[in-house]
């Protein structure tokens, strides 16, 4: 079967790339392929995807990065979502790091915590 802590870490590391592709490139937007049946016949369709930034920056002129892991950003420590980084020429180093962590399995935890949070919970209807 298919393991979710590999797929977890996959996408995130897909993603935090992204972040540096969008940093290089302000107008950068992912490609999304889906299949579409039209007359009868599937055909591939490519969207073009905005990519939002995962730094904000902060009133004292640093900035403030985060990964997302579904909807919400992940906590790297009690109520601690962010990581401050003093310039934006730094982050791709910040990003570096944050993918050989991922990688390494050092924030499965925090994924595997964020993943659940993310799961809506299914209502049984009463008899």
């Amino acid at each position: 079967g298919a393991n979710p802590t590999v797929h977890r870490r996959a996408k995130v590391i897909e993603r935090l790339e992204e972040q540096k592709l969008l940093l290089a490139d302000p107008a950068y937007k992912r490609i999304v392929r889906s299949s579409v049946k039209k007359d009868g016949e599937r055909t591939t369709v490519e969207k073009h995807q905005r990519v939002l930034p995962w730094w904000r920056s902060v009133q004292n002129g640093t900035f403030a990065f985060f990964v997302r892991s579904g909807l919400k950003p992940i906590e790297f420590a009690k109520d601690k979502t962010a990581i401050a980084v003093p310039s934006l020429d730094k982050l791709p180093a910040i990003i570096d790091t944050l993918i050989t962590a991922v990688r390494n399995g050092e924030l499965d935890e925090q994924l595997a915590q964020a993943a659940k949070q993310a799961t809506p919970k299914k209502q049984r209807k009463a008899a």
